[in-house]
């Protein structure tokens, strides 16, 4: 099996091409500050997941996107664990215009992130002596519909790319 070429065939100059460049854990973070007390037995933790998507130009056509994962699980007032990861990816962005490299870069590229960064987390956690934190699927159009429709409302994005 060989790989597709990462240059549009010839004679359709204008086609999109979108490769993923690199993927790698930028940041990583667990705190078990109870801990063994944490541990032993008790009722259901509360746990709060925060999602937060960024993305910004490097060099022509390439664009990091980092994928912003926050878990905190609380049980009867004390603190189990706080697990943060940020899980960046490159990607290669050509021809395609200003919005359609947004919707790719804050949709697409998180998605194709996202498997990756959700094992790192669950693996974080288990090893952290608890059950393994596996995360839902996440609706990444939703998070970006919801994002433009704030920046609509006064707020301008962080970046020409902008964030989800």
């Amino acid at each position: 099996m060989t790989d597709a070429p990462a240059t549009p065939p010839a004679g359709d100059t204008q086609a999109p091409v979108i490769r993923v460049l690199g993927q790698y854990v930028k940041d990583l973070s667990f705190e078990n500050p109870n801990a063994p007390a944490s541990l032993r037995g008790g009722g259901q933790p509360q746990i709060d997941v925060a999602v937060d998507v960024r993305a910004q130009p490097l060099e022509q056509d390439s664009y990091e996107v980092e994928l912003i994962l926050s878990a905190k699980a609380d049980r009867d007032g004390a603190s189990l664990f706080i697990g943060e990861l940020t899980y960046g990816g490159m990607f290669l962005v050509q021809n395609m215009d200003d919005r359609a490299r947004d919707a790719f870069l804050l949709i697409e590229g998180p998605r194709l992130l996202f498997p990756f960064a959700r094992r790192i987390l669950a693996d974080a956690t288990r090893d952290g002596g608890f059950p393994p934190l596996m995360l839902e699927p996440i609706d990444f159009a939703a998070l970006y519909r919801q994002k433009a429709a704030q920046a609509q409302g006064g707020a301008a994005p962080e970046s020409p790319a902008g964030n989800a």
